[in-house]
């Protein structure tokens, strides 16, 4: 896998929050997003989408973790009252130095990639930042070719 190093704007984004196990149910609330965002003309070929587990299950139990679906918004963007009754929130995305892998946009190389990135992050003398969130991140650009990014948090 190859490493580059990018900095990441703080920017606006909408998101819809899932509280329990990673899995499944992260895909649903993706597709929710998604519906929100098509049928708010926010879905192009320049849409950014995130999943963002806040959680390390390893440490929180299960039940209690937290995984954001959420898309970048244009600047500018405002929400209006019609978007907390779908549970769509807006926020922040805070930014700054990442890691990013690009991978084959497969369970399989998802896997893979969580088993490698930390190891190849420390061999090149990167030390993860833990105040900020792990990015899984889907380019429209990206996921025309089936690929996506995983982005650390970097120092």
């Amino acid at each position: 896998m190859i490493l580059k190093i990018e900095q990441i704007t703080p920017c606006s984004m909408a998101y819809i929050r899932h509280t329990g196990p990673y899995g499944p149910d992260n895909i649903v609330i993706m597709e929710r997003l998604k519906h929100w965002a098509k049928s708010r003309d926010l879905m192009n070929s320049h849409s950014v989408i995130l999943g963002i587990a806040q959680d390390n299950p390893q440490i929180i139990p299960p039940e209690m973790c937290r995984y954001d679906a959420c898309i970048l918004l244009p600047d500018g963007y405002s929400g209006g009252d019609s978007a907390m009754e779908e549970d769509v929130h807006v926020g922040g995305l805070t930014g700054g130095k990442y890691g990013v892998f690009t991978i084959d946009h497969t369970a399989e190389a998802v896997k893979q990639a969580w088993e490698e990135v930390f190891r190849q992050l420390f061999a090149e003398r990167y030390i993860p930042d833990s105040s900020r969130p792990i990015l899984e991140r889907y380019k429209a650009e990206l996921i025309e070719r089936h690929l996506c990014e995983i982005c650390i948090p970097v120092l």
